[in-house]
């Protein structure tokens, strides 16, 4: 009852225990933690218990993920395995240009301008759960305002792209009236003119390499690999900011810390330069 829990607040902390030793993440149990204690304030509110239990017990330390990322040579591999694979043009596109899942699924035709040589990014799609359902949400929305940005369209993603819209245009004709006919301003849709789901991405990829014998990393982490690379070739943290699209740098620095590892590489080589050659980093 209510009334245990505020005696015994021991009774949440062993239950937080318990899912621990069951498998789940503290990141989990962290969220279990927050509806627990919103609820039991509520219960507060309206005079049914004198204080919140919830806020006598220790809640899990938060885990700091750390991403694996893709160096230059292993890029390279990929992308000689991708092709043909479903998931080729979404591991360019996050690869290369560093696009989110969302910006990537949500790319329409009239984003690129063949002319001028220009991607805009400025529509996405997500996944939701609305009313227990899982859905699809279109919008010409991105996740900051910061995300909305024209990157250049170089020639081998220009090659892609219009090799992608002949073969749209192939399989209409193929397919007739059973061709899906609601998505053709996007450009990441199937032969049926499906348009990919975000899911299939974050799903499909990992099994890929696993298929392929190849280092496991998260679709995401490709948009970190796109930004080691840079950083690497000496692109500073507020061009990789504005390339990838983040509010601030900041959040660009915070989420790739790591890559700071490779300046202090170059820092001892610059130390070391006195030394014989094998001994360099």
């Amino acid at each position: 009852t209510l009334q245990d829990m505020e005696q015994h607040p021991k009774y949440i902390q062993d239950f937080y225990q318990h899912e621990l030793d069951r498998g789940l993440t503290a990141n989990t149990v962290i969220h279990y933690h927050a509806n627990i204690r919103k609820c039991l304030q509520y219960a507060f509110q309206i005079g049914m218990i004198r204080s919140n239990p919830a806020d006598r017990v220790e809640r899990p330390r938060k885990e700091k993920f750390k991403s694996e990322i893709y160096s230059g040579e292993e890029l390279e591999q990929l992308f000689k395995v991708i092709q043909g694979d479903p998931s080729e043009f979404g591991v360019i596109m996050a690869a290369f240009y560093g696009l989110r899942r969302s910006e990537i699924v949500g790319l329409k035709w009239d984003a690129i301008d063949f002319e001028n040589k220009k991607i805009s990014i400025q529509h996405t799609v997500v996944t939701a759960k609305i009313n227990g359902t899982v859905t699809e949400i279109a919008r010409d929305k991105t996740k900051t305002k910061s995300s909305c940005r024209t990157l250049p369209l170089i020639p081998a993603c220009e090659q892609m792209l219009n090799k992608m819209k002949k073969e749209q245009e192939q399989n209409r004709k193929v397919c007739g009236k059973s061709y899906c006919t609601d998505y053709l301003d996007y450009i990441y849709v199937d032969p049926m003119g499906k348009r990919i789901r975000p899911d299939f991405l974050s799903q499909h990829f990992p099994d890929f390499l696993v298929a392929h014998q190849m280092k496991r990393i998260r679709f995401h982490d490709l948009r970190h690999s796109c930004a080691s690379l840079l950083y690497a070739n000496g692109v500073s943290l507020k061009e990789i900011q504005e390339w990838l699209g983040h509010s601030d740098t900041s959040t660009t620095s915070n989420i790739y810390t790591h890559l700071d590892f490779s300046s202090k590489v170059s820092s001892a080589n610059a130390i070391v330069r006195i030394f014989p050659e094998e001994t360099k980093v």
